[in-house]
């Protein structure tokens, strides 16, 4: 199963191959090579293993964030509780 994290663009690199994305307080440069209309700061990104593949509004950036909370949440009291 294949994840995309929703990031938001704090930085463009000038050569325009490469942004600066942040994700729950993580940041990490990830190639835009795969993006074909122009990238602003503050868009939203969908990132997969260092490539950002699709541009995204704010709502779905959120909403995605919101369930891998959800997600995360879980596996810690699953870990808690001797689950996993």
């Amino acid at each position: 199963m294949c994840l995309c994290i929703p990031s938001s663009v704090i930085e463009l690199y000038p050569d325009e191959t490469a942004a600066l994305v942040e994700t729950m307080g993580v940041q990490r440069k990830v190639s835009t090579h795969l993006i074909a209309e122009p990238i602003d700061l503050g868009d939203h990104l969908l990132v997969h293993v260092g490539f950002a593949i699709s541009k995204i509004n704010a709502k779905e950036a959120q909403e995605s964030l919101e369930m891998y909370k959800l997600i995360l949440a879980d596996m810690e009291r699953q870990e808690l509780e001797g689950l996993v």
